[in-house]
């Protein structure tokens, strides 16, 4: 069955022929927006979460083939109610664990903020990573979780693209000015070692979107598969190159020092790197609320019919951030969140599940390039979820949260293998003072 991509494909809650699903001139009713406001949606949950693109393209297609319009209708009409109800916690789950992780690095980077103002103890209470997941938590993320309509994020989802591009040309930057001075690990540069199945789950966290689309599809004026293609092939592009630049740049300047959080490896007295920990901060913020929409929605189809009334609606996202938020405050470890998320959640939401939809209910010939591309995802994110639970669980990452790296004072350059003089005979100024983060 091919696609045109050149009529609306409205997506309805009712059982229609595959070919009157594809090519229905219905009125799209939902709420809408622009593309370019769809782009910065994408692109925004990718940075803050990624996208596979190919997956994401086969999902509506599926909800064109089955007349669906949720993630979680597409596969209840495909596989019934156990589908249905194993989708729902997996898609619950994971954009709840986003909005933990986003808690932990809102804590974690803000803090560093707050100590470099002058005149402010870094031990001071108001500054600690526990009041200001709180404070932000009341005073930005929950007023923005509230809103009913995703497309009104389009223009803070822009702002938070456009901040990424701050914090990246900031990393780049330290490449630069701190790389060569940072110690390389032993084997750095060896390529896939046995933890990369490890790495491949934090990848999987990283990149999914999937548990968005049906919500920014939606947002579209006039969906179309076609229309759909090219917003999820731009946002790709982006944030794969963001991401690419992002990895490559981090582990260039710390190679196996390198953090679940990439902040937590720069010195607190680097005030480059502190306007960048700000911007980053601000990014999780903005990111945020798009997870919140997703458990929400979950909520609202498993408990409510799909509906909730302004009422419950309030309550509900109260109840899912306060949750969120209690569980952040007991957490203070990135790296092994995101690996668990990424094997047990993210990977059968992009490799799995996307790809059995589409194979029960196409019925192009098994040579199809969507249907070959189907089974070859399949196994794929079998292995990568058992494997990487496996070595999440027997190797977990190391986690030096809130404490200075070692090469941040200057009594333990020796560890590097340089002394101090070293670094005063061939350097106008020390690489472990301030001065190199002016």
């Amino acid at each position: 069955m091919g696609y045109q991509g050149q009529q609306p494909v409205v997506l309805p809650q009712r059982d229609l022929d595959d070919k009157e699903t594809l090519v229905s001139e219905h009125k799209h009713k939902g709420k809408t927006c622009r593309q370019s406001a769809a782009v910065f949606n994408v692109v925004n949950s990718i940075i803050g979460s990624g996208v596979i693109d190919f997956s994401l393209v086969l999902l509506i297609k599926g909800g064109a083939l089955s007349g669906t319009d949720t993630y979680q209708s597409l596969v209840n009409k495909t596989f019934g109610f156990p589908g249905y109800l194993l989708l729902s916690i997996l898609q619950f789950l994971y954009p709840f664990i986003a909005m933990i992780s986003y808690n932990i690095i809102t804590g974690d980077t803000l803090s560093k903020v707050f100590q470099r103002i002058p005149g402010v103890d870094p031990e001071n209470f108001f500054i600690g990573r526990h009041f200001i997941i709180v404070l932000s938590t009341v005073a930005f993320t929950l007023p923005l979780s509230l809103y009913r309509d995703v497309a009104k994020l389009g223009k803070i989802s822009l702002t938070s693209t456009v901040l990424t591009t701050l914090i990246l040309g900031i990393v780049m930057t330290r490449v630069i000015s701190l790389g060569p001075h940072i110690p390389k690990t032993e084997d750095a540069w060896v390529f896939a070692k046995p933890s990369a199945i490890q790495a491949i789950g934090v990848m999987s966290f990283a990149f999914i979107c999937h548990h968005n689309c049906f919500l920014v599809y939606g947002s579209l004026e006039e969906p179309t598969v076609a229309k759909w293609s090219c917003i999820i092939h731009v946002s790709t592009l982006v944030s794969v190159f963001i991401s690419i630049l992002f990895a490559t740049c981090g582990y260039l300047t710390f190679t196996g020092f390198t953090q679940g959080d990439l902040f937590e490896n720069y010195c607190r007295n680097d005030d480059l790197v502190t306007f960048g920990r700000f911007c980053y901060g601000v990014t999780v913020l903005l990111t945020y609320p798009i997870e919140c929409f997703v458990t929400r929605e979950v909520i609202a189809n498993v408990f409510f019919g799909g509906n909730l009334s302004s009422v419950f609606h309030t309550i509900v996202t109260v109840v899912i951030i306060t949750a969120a938020t209690l569980v952040s405050l007991l957490i203070d470890c990135l790296g092994i969140v995101l690996e668990l998320s990424g094997v047990l959640c993210a990977a059968p939401l992009i490799f799995i599940i996307p790809s059995a939809c589409y194979l029960k209910l196409s019925e192009e010939p098994r040579t199809h390039s969507d249907k070959i591309m189907s089974c070859v995802m399949l196994p794929i994110g079998a292995v990568v979820m058992v494997v990487g639970f496996v070595m999440a669980v027997t190797n977990p990452q190391d986690c030096t949260h809130g404490q200075e790296m070692f090469y941040c004072f200057p009594d333990n350059v020796s560890l590097t293998s340089i002394s101090v003089s070293h670094f005063q005979l061939t350097t106008p100024f020390s690489v472990l003072n301030l001065s190199i983060f002016q």
